[in-house]
């Protein structure tokens, strides 16, 4: 029988630290500066920390209220570590080693992929997956936490990724044989589950909680309705297990009720709902009579406010349905927010008040839950002054300045067809080629240079008081004249300002946007030890003036060649911050696309030749139904469309996308009618080319040769190879050569050895389509 649940939870919390603790504790292990031992008592009082936290704010320590998500560097390869499913180039590597070897790569070794969680800006470490590879419960790490967290006083509720969802995410190891799938090899990995829950059984949890989000998602190659039936036989048999804990299966970020019917028949004992992106069941539609039902009711993906009536509402109306029990949660883990609205300020003095009262960040989350949860308890009257507070500071916001500006809505209102679309690219293609005159295979980056300490200082200085606006700006120009003139020393083709005056590059477009606002400690995971500052879009969006011009005009001074305009696009602005969720995307989109297009009009008015728009994160907010996706990819694009088609026929649009499965937007990325995209492709070896060569994609690409998100140094050859794999798929007039994405998180000293390696491998490439 299952253990009682509790009324109120989380599915999972920060992570990395209320003030990057783990980010800190990790990047000085790997720097050499500290020990195996004392990352692990980092590690573990991070973790103490959150359990001291969330009882505090009124979670019990007793009944598993808490739970334990905590990962030294990404779930995904938690579970890759607990099964031993390690690839074969990895031999030989233990412990640590072998942990980060798979995370980051070494000197012998690339890492494996990385791409992004569903449609989150959180990046997971994707399983390498074949017949052969070795499945079992072979390391009971999280076991061991339970056991090491029970004992100091905290009765945990493991978290772990599911077994449909992890064999989902994987790929096939470069060994499987054509069409094989690494779903073939669920009945080893529910083996394994099978030994690890009766483990932790042994151990004394009496819950673990086990998310399939794949459940919900039809962007996986295997569609939701056929990972449901499947679903149904692997939870059936795990559920069977009478030395189990209690199971909560998780369906987050999405509709789960394609899966609902057959996890609620399978024997699990609760299971938690997304009802903030997906709808709650009928009721009598599925039969809920033998599992606790929680409802995710407080969104887990945003920071806004909870309308508290409309959820106590909901929880009155989900008692139709007959569950065995109703607690309340979020839809998902909080590991996608940031701590505590206490930790922040923000510059605009009018802004503090409202946006405090306006948000809620992870900690405000978990009081949210506990308030509807005491109310469903104890009766609605208990929470009736938090209720109406919320209510007060939703309707306060709806009205205050802007909030709605008509300016810029009637702005977006008019956009018409005629200014999203440019003349041909066939027409355009020449005239370029006669004003840039690039050589065949021309070199370049994506925009970021390194962001050494001393550019890091100059801006803490700068928000000090300790220097005036004027001797930042030198210092900066100092940074961008030595980056122009390494990359004429590097003899790359088309130069980058290096981009040190950014702090992010969402960031510093929003801090200088109206309707933004940037928060201080506001933290998120990206992966590992990199975290970003999600920025808040609160209000309607304009350009008060120009951003980049200034920077972009000076470098251009400081050389003959020609230097990109850098800008983020708005897919990715709107990705990258927590949007505002009274108005649809596509408005936010255009909105900002608007902004956008008036700074490309002043680059391109001040001679800017190139302007790149990056869109990293065109198909991270692919919905995950697909009956979701022609709206999507139709306002997306159009917004893209939007900013760079009010250009001249001879100034080239370049575009960035990575961690994409590009197979699904190849339309979408021909719809973007930029005259060069690149894209990440190291880690995957180049497999997007043939796909893009097949689907008639006949723009200039620039494939990414380096993975700049690993620390090692490929050498010339491997890159020459990767060149010609591309060349091979790509016409040598359209091929542009050039790292994944933006060098802003590596060293000067890897930097520079393999732009060198890059430039050396181009040429002789060239060298050899010339003979």
């Amino acid at each position: 029988m299952a253990t009682a649940f509790p009324t109120a939870t989380i599915l999972g919390y920060p992570r990395i630290g209320r003030r990057r603790e783990l980010k800190r504790a990790l990047e000085a292990y790997w720097a050499g500066r500290s020990s195996g031992e004392e990352l692990a008592t980092a590690f573990t009082s991070l973790r103490h920390a959150t359990f001291d936290r969330l009882a505090e704010l009124g979670y019990s320590r007793e009944d598993a209220a808490i739970p334990d998500n905590s990962s030294l560097y990404d779930q995904v390869l938690d579970i890759t570590r607990l099964l031993g499913a390690t690839p074969e180039r990895f031999a030989g590597k233990n412990g640590l080693d072998l942990y980060f070897a798979l995370a980051r790569g070494d000197e012998s070794v690339p890492p494996l992929e990385m791409t992004k969680w569903f449609d989150t800006n959180y990046h997971y470490l994707v399983p390498e997956i074949g017949p052969e590879t070795p499945i079992s419960f072979a390391d009971d790490h999280l076991v061991q936490r339970f056991v090491e967290a029970n004992a100091a006083g905290t009765v945990t509720r493991p978290v772990v990724v599911g077994p449909v969802t992890y064999l989902a995410l994987a790929k096939a190891a470069e060994s499987a044989p054509d069409g094989w799938q690494p779903v073939e090899r669920i009945g080893d990995v529910v083996a394994a589950y099978r030994e690890f829950f009766e483990a932790l059984g042994a151990a004394g949890a009496p819950w673990v909680q086990v998310d399939e989000p794949a459940l919900v998602s039809d962007n996986l190659g295997t569609r939701r309705t056929e990972l449901a039936e499947l679903a149904g036989r692997v939870w059936a048999d795990l559920a069977s297990s009478g030395a189990r804990p209690s199971i909560l299966l998780t369906l987050p970020y999405g509709d789960g009720n394609t899966a609902l019917p057959a996890v609620a028949g399978s024997g699990v004992d609760a299971i938690s709902l997304d009802l903030v992106r997906g709808a709650a069941p009928e009721a009598g539609a599925v039969d809920l009579s033998g599992v606790h039902l929680v409802a995710g009711l407080i969104d887990g993906r945003n920071i806004w406010r909870a309308d508290l009536a409309a959820g106590r509402d909901a929880l009155e109306s989900l008692k139709a349905l007959g569950a065995a029990g109703l607690s309340v949660g979020t839809t998902n883990s909080l590991q996608h927010v940031p701590h505590d609205t206490a930790d922040e300020t923000w510059a605009d003095p009018t802004l503090d008040a409202h946006l405090h009262e306006w948000l809620a960040f992870a900690d405000q989350k978990v009081s949210e839950t506990v308030t509807l949860a005491n109310g469903l308890e104890q009766g609605w009257d208990s929470v009736a002054q938090q209720i109406a507070d919320a209510t007060t500071a939703l309707a306060a916001r709806a009205i205050a300045p802007g909030v709605r500006r008509e300016d810029v809505r009637s702005r977006t209102g008019a956009l018409t067809e005629a200014e999203r679309t440019r003349v041909p690219f066939t027409e355009r293609e020449p005239i370029q080629a006669e004003k840039l005159a690039l050589p065949i295979l021309p070199t370049t980056t994506i925009g970021s240079f390194p962001q050494t300490p001393e550019i890091r200082n100059a801006r803490a200085s700068l928000l000090r008081g300790d220097i005036d606006q004027a001797g930042y700006t030198e210092q900066i120009r100092g940074e961008v004249a030595k980056v122009i003139k390494l990359q004429e020393d590097l003899d790359i083709d088309v130069l980058v300002h290096g981009e040190p005056e950014r702090n992010d590059m969402v960031q510093y477009f929003a801090e200088q946007f109206d309707g933004f606002a940037a928060t201080r400690n506001g933290w998120v995971q990206s992966y590992g030890s990199r975290c970003t500052r999600p920025s808040i879009q609160w209000g309607d969006v304009a350009r008060p003036a120009p951003m980049t011009v200034e920077w972009t005009s000076y470098a251009q001074s400081l050389t003959q060649r020609p230097v990109k305009g850098m800008l983020t696009g708005p897919v990715t602005i709107l990705a990258w911050s927590f949007p505002r969720i009274d108005i649809s995307l596509g408005e936010s989109a255009d909105q900002i696309a608007l902004a956008l297009r008036d700074e490309v009009a002043d680059l391109e008015a001040a001679g800017t030749a190139i302007i790149q728009v990056d869109e990293p994160a065109l198909r991270e907010l692919l919905p995950l139904d697909a009956g979701r996706h022609a709206d999507y990819l139709a306002w997306s694009v159009g917004s893209f469309r939007a900013a760079t088609a009010g250009v001249r026929p001879d100034t080239q649009i370049h575009t960035h996308l990575c961690y994409s499965e590009f197979g699904q937007i190849i339309d979408a990325i021909a719809g973007l009618d930029a005259d060069v995209t690149s894209i990440e492709a190291a880690r995957s070896k180049m497999e997007v080319l043939p796909e893009l060569a097949a689907n008639g994609f006949f723009r200039g690409v620039g494939p990414g040769v380096w993975d700049i998100h690993s620390p090692r140094v490929p050498a010339t050859d491997e890159l020459v190879e990767l060149i010609r794999a591309a060349a091979a798929s790509v016409p040598a007039n359209r091929l542009w050569i050039n790292p994944d994405c933006g060098l802003k998180t590596r060293a000067y000293p890897e930097t520079i050895a393999t732009l060198t390696n890059l430039v050396e491998a181009a040429q002789a490439v060239r060298g050899e389509l010339a003979s």
